[in-house]
């Protein structure tokens, strides 16, 4: 017996799976949340096989929230997301979250079956489109990551001072603002802002601040600041 357990916000949603589920023999549905907290206390209690997980209940993402919850604490049970579009752009969220499939709300019964017992089984169902969507975002986070070595590796070699020209100047602060608050002339602050420039190997300071933007300077200049 595959127990399972709905979680969708629309009650009718829950009515119209719970129906045709427990028709279905070796299927039992053992419970129904209208929340993603409802679903991660209920999942607790009656531990099913499988969860059905909508996303947007109580908040946009209450699903997948509850879907990382609920894979830490209890990955026994297996989640497959309810979804209304396949080309929903949250279906990467809900895979990196611990998901093994989705369903959409208006598949075929023998679609939204055949999706539960290969899952009960341990099966990951990773489709095309999803799979595509998974190579994109890794290729997306490689690049982030080169990006942020990079970075880190030309600030390291800036000195204190350049770095806190660096820093007003990626707040919008003018060169002139700049030499007015550290008491310099403005030919320092273009001084110091064409070392940074060599530095970054480029050769207009919106490139820089460009570069800057893709891997949270603020954070990164704050962090260096302290040590």
């Amino acid at each position: 017996m595959i127990t399972i357990l709905m979680a969708d916000d629309n009650v009718e949603i829950r009515s119209y799976f719970h129906t045709i589920l427990d028709h279905e023999p070796g299927f039992q549905v053992v419970g129904e949340a209208a929340s993603g907290e409802e679903c991660v206390r209920l999942a607790l209690e009656k531990k099913p096989n499988i969860i059905l997980m909508d996303i947007q209940m109580e908040t946009e993402t209450a699903g997948i929230d509850a879907t990382r919850t609920i894979h830490e604490i209890l990955p026994e049970s297996k989640i497959i997301i309810l979804t209304i579009h396949s080309d929903d752009e949250m279906l990467f969220q809900a895979y990196s979250s611990g998901a093994m499939d989705y369903i959409v709300k208006t598949d075929s019964i023998a679609k939204i079956v055949s999706s539960i017992e290969k899952v009960s089984q341990n099966q990951m169902q990773l489709r095309a489109d999803v799979a595509s969507k998974i190579v994109t975002e890794f290729q997306r986070i490689q690049r982030e990551r080169a990006s942020l070595l990079y970075t880190l590796n030309i600030l390291t070699k800036m000195t204190n001072s350049e770095l806190d020209v660096l820093s007003c100047i990626y707040h919008g602060d003018s060169y002139k603002e700049v030499a007015k608050t550290r008491f310099v002339s403005e030919a320092t602050i273009k001084s110091q802002v064409n070392s940074i420039l060599k530095k970054f190997d480029m050769k207009r300071m919106k490139d820089v601040l460009d570069v800057l933007h893709d891997v949270d300077f603020s954070t990164i200049a704050a962090m260096m600041q302290r040590h």
